[in-house]
């Protein structure tokens, strides 16, 4: 080669290299941030990406694992190793800080393309102990995995349109997946109840019912906006989804109290410390490794066969009624009808509950109301807890509420041989007719144990003294005045241990009108 000539063609060459590098950057800087990434992207604890992740609509960050160690699952009680791992594509990354830039292999260019299609529009981080959760679900509880997967397709169709509602992420229906694997009638040892285990406080505190007779909990729609509404809050308050779940599992304050200790607000910072427990800081990496299989189950080896999308009528049931009596006007089974409204804990739909919105069957809300019209009343068998008094009888309660013995000792799962004991409580069924009776009546007798007067304790009430009835308890009158027991107890001066006698007298402040 002339020698006169190699510096020109140095000098081409280093041109040439000059400006395809430019052109990549170029395309890298021109390029839109957008809502969700078309991969998940494999991230060691080398590299250490300088970008945050703050809106929802942001695009993916990749963020390392900041050098924890594979956890124990704890929820699981499973210890998983991720130097197992092995990667499904193969992947060069980016040693640069930023955002990770990652080139396909030739040999891994049918699962490039496969991965392009699967959005995320929360972030996604693929590092050691998401893989571990990932390799836990591929193999420990596989089984169950592919049944709650299966299940998913019940649910998901209206989770994802009720968070869509509320301007959020719609991968989060998949905070459900880990928490109770879709399943409306899932119960914690923290008491936790529903697909997502609430806690009867957090429940209430968004508007979910919860007592005797009915748990909303369970509703897999009325949870679903108590979650939705949850979510929303959390993210409003530390503007970090990672965060934000971390949250949802061990609560707010809690996360509070470990970003004031370490001066963090990055999930991954606070993971690496002590301050948040092992569940926690296994939640947000199990989160995403449920999140990246569920997206695309086929590609980990999941062959589902996903239960077909919730579809129902719905029907106002005016006064309390039997399930039995509501599944034979629809035409359907008793059991068919209880999957359907999970929340109903009787047989019964619920008392102090008017037009009670009942789920039915997809196509059967015309037979029901045809020939639930053509009912008598009196046969809309309903049922009352009923506490055992002094000297009563089934043959007595029998009588008292138009049924049988038979039928209560059905409807308790009692043996001919049992004595029923005063204190204890016994569900009753009767009709509808009936029952309106037995309220009339014990209104009419709570109206004569009433002196109103007027109040010079509780300005714009009326003060009304009420003379305690034998069998009468805090909660029922509450109800039936419509004041708190917390009201009632500081107007008298009661501690939660004071035990209401029959003839003692209470006071109440009351409103004109209901006075």
């Amino acid at each position: 080669m002339d020698s006169g000539k190699e510096p020109d063609l140095i000098r081409i060459g280093m041109i040439l290299i000059a400006g395809f590098v430019c052109l990549q950057l170029s395309s890298c800087a021109t390029t839109p941030k957008a809502k969700t990434l078309t991969k998940v992207v494999r991230v060691p604890e080398t590299i250490q990406p300088s970008t945050t992740y703050s809106e929802p609509s942001d695009a993916f960050l990749a963020q390392p694992d900041k050098g924890v160690n594979p956890s124990v699952l704890s929820q699981e009680q499973v210890q998983v190793q991720s130097n197992s791992m092995v990667p499904e594509t193969s992947m060069t990354e980016s040693t640069s800080s930023g955002p990770a830039i990652v080139e396909e292999t030739e040999e891994g260019e049918e699962e490039a393309d496969s991965e392009e299609e699967i959005t995320y529009d929360v972030p996604i981080v693929l590092n050691e102990s998401v893989e571990a959760h990932m390799e836990y679900f591929q193999t420990v509880i596989r089984d169950r995995f592919e049944l709650w997967l299966s299940r998913s397709g019940r649910y998901i169709p209206l989770m994802k349109e009720i968070f869509k509602s509320y301007g959020l992420p719609e991968d989060l229906v998949f905070v459900a997946l880990i928490e109770s694997g879709f399943n409306p009638i899932a119960y914690s040892r923290a008491k936790a109840v529903g697909p997502w285990q609430f806690i009867k406080g957090t429940g209430r505190k968004y508007g979910l019912r919860i007592d005797e007779w009915i748990d909303e909990r369970r509703d897999p729609i009325k949870s679903t906006i108590a979650a939705a509404k949850y979510l929303r809050d959390l993210y409003n308050m530390f503007g970090s989804w990672p965060l934000a779940l971390a949250s949802y599992n061990a609560g707010e304050g809690k996360v509070m109290r470990a970003m004031a200790r370490t001066r963090s607000d990055d999930f991954w910072d606070l993971r690496s410390t002590r301050y948040l427990r092992r569940e926690t800081k296994n939640y947000v990496p199990k989160f995403m490794a449920a999140t990246i299989i569920a997206k695309n189950p086929e590609k980990y080896g999941f062959k589902l066969d996903l239960w077909e999308p919730l579809q129902f009528d719905e029907v106002v049931i005016e006064s309390p009624t039997d399930l039995r009596v509501i599944a034979q006007a629809a035409g359907v089974t008793y059991q068919g009808l209880k999957d359907l409204n999970p929340e109903l804990r009787s047989t019964i739909t619920p008392l102090n509950y008017r037009d009670y919105i009942l789920k039915l069957p997809y196509g059967t809300k015309q037979t029901f109301l045809e020939n639930f019209a053509t009912i008598p009343p009196e046969k809309r068998m309903i049922q009352l807890r009923h506490r055992i008094r002094k000297g009563e009888t089934l043959s007595t309660l029998a009588r008292r509420y138009g049924t049988s013995v038979q039928a209560i000792r059905e409807l308790n799962g009692l043996g001919k041989a049992y004595a029923i004991r005063q204190g204890n409580y016994l569900l009753i069924p009767m009709s509808s007719k009936v029952a309106a009776r037995q309220e009339r009546q014990e209104r009419k007798e709570l109206s004569t144990t009433i002196t109103p007067t007027l109040s010079e304790d509780e300005p714009g009430l009326k003060k009304i003294v009420y003379k305690v009835r034998r069998g009468d308890t805090l909660w029922r009158i509450s109800k039936y005045f419509n004041v708190p027991i917390s009201k009632i107890r500081k107007w008298n001066g009661m501690h939660h241990t004071s035990k209401l006698r029959a003839g003692e007298r209470l006071v109440l402040y009351l409103k004109a009108e209901e006075s």
